[in-house]
């Protein structure tokens, strides 16, 4: 159970903050909802609490596990499947779980991908929220601001 004022993330939308803890009825019975409201775009979510493990909500990341991230960021081994279809499916799962390991993948992939072709109009909307919410979420996990944050990802990717 989280509290009031913890930093959590929701997958695809990214950090979002703890508002509020309401009791709401629905279907005729009572629930608690968590109450996000999203960082970076101000959106604000009900997540059933009993839903919230379910759904993805997780803490935001511990500094110490950053260079695993960053470690991601610098693979030239991933396999990236020729078919359009497949990687963009594969991707959107990856990006789904809520884990920052697995947008990292998506983020190396869709950069190394970008390097040998263009990308589809889906593919670069997905390397730019890919490309956000770890800046978001490196930049709270850390304490430094979004651009030191996108620095240190931009660095990564591009000597990786």
């Amino acid at each position: 159970m989280y509290r009031v004022g913890t930093k959590v993330v929701y997958p695809t939308h990214g950090v979002g903050l703890v508002e509020a803890i309401q009791k709401k009825d629905v279907s005729g019975g009572r629930q608690s909802f968590y109450i996000l409201r999203i960082i970076g775009s101000g959106m604000t979510i009900m997540v059933p609490t009993k839903n919230a493990s379910r759904v993805g909500l997780r803490e935001v990341i511990e500094p110490a596990e950053i260079p695993k991230v960053i470690a991601i960021l610098k693979k030239n081994d991933l396999e990236i499947s020729p078919n359009w279809n497949r990687r963009f499916k594969d991707n959107l799962e990856r990006i789904k779980t809520g884990s920052l390991y697995e947008v990292a993948v998506v983020l190396r992939k869709l950069v190394l991908l970008q390097k040998e072709r263009n990308l589809s109009f889906g593919e670069k909307k997905m390397l730019e929220n890919v490309r956000e919410l770890l800046v978001s979420e490196i930049s709270h996990s850390s304490g430094v601001d979004h651009e030191t944050a996108r620095a240190l990802i931009e660095k990564a990717v591009n000597n990786g």
